[in-house]
Parts: C-alpha cells; sequence; structure tokens
C-alpha cells in the first residue's frame, strides 16, 4: 500500500504517537521506508544558542528526541533514516514530502507548540493543506 512514508517528529507526546501510527503501517509491508524528519526552526535555533553553547551537545539533544522513533523502528525492524532540516515546519513539512514524492504524510495534531491547545495545529494544517499526497493526522 504504502511505500514511502514521511514522518514530521518534534519530539512531542503527538509526534511519538503518529511515530507508533507510522512504524504499524510500515510493518505491513517490508518494501515500505520511513523518512522522519525534524524541523529546526528559527524559535528553536535561538533557544538551543542561549541554553547549549555546545554544538555536540545541542545536536545531541536533538537526537534524544528521536531516539524512541529510532529505538521503536529497530525493534520493529522497519527500514528509516532520520534528517534534521532547518525552517519553518509547516512549509518545509510540504515542501520536503512534495518536492519527494512521499506516498503517505504521518504528523501529530500538535506539536511543542503549546499556544494552539484547543484546535488544530497550525502545522498539521498547512500540511493537510499543501501536502500533493494523502496525510494521516494522529491525535
Amino acid at each position: 500500500m504504502f511505500k514511502k512514508i514521511l514522518l514530521a517528529a518534534d519530539g512531542s507526546s503527538h509526534s511519538l504517537r503518529a511515530a507508533e501510527k507510522a512504524i504499524e503501517l510500515a510493518k505491513c509491508n517490508p518494501d515500505t521506508s520511513i523518512e522522519v524528519i525534524y524541523i529546526v526552526d528559527g524559535k528553536t535555533s535561538k533557544e538551543d544558542v542561549l541554553y547549549n553553547w555546545n554544538t555536540l551537545e545541542t545536536e545531541s539533544k536533538r537526537k534524544e528526541k528521536m531516539a524512541f522513533i529510532e529505538k521503536r523502528a529497530q525493534k520493529d525492524k522497519v527500514k528509516y533514516e532520520i534528517k534534521i532540516i532547518r525552517g519553518e515546519p509547516g512549509p518545509s513539512i510540504v515542501k520536503y514530502a512534495n518536492e519527494n514524492m512521499f506516498d503517505l504524510v504521518v504528523i501529530g495534531s500538535r506539536g511543542l507548540n503549546t499556544m494552539q491547545e484547543m484546535v488544530l495545529g497550525s502545522v498539521s494544517h498547512k500540511v493537510t493543506k499543501r501536502a500533493k499526497c494523502p496525510v494521516l493526522i494522529v491525535k
């Protein structure tokens, strides 16, 4: 069914649930692979610099956010790759998804942004509207 899945993850509880769904889907077909993208936007980058002077430590903290996904994919023997991309989350995910011809984008309904607790997250909303492939939003 789906052979090329894009998982947008930021380490939030919603993105971890999205990862579980993406892995479940990937297990259905041994030819399926998941590309996990973690978007580092300007705000995140600024906070990283302010709180972590060491760039290796900053990179390590970003990888920690993806550790659950990595362990789960390895445990379930799902092919995966993790990429860290700089940019604004919504447009960056859409651009990456559309340029790389994914069969499906899996994204959490909300991310680490706590300002939008009552509605669908702005990033997932933008991705749903602009991606050229199906989008699965996980609550």
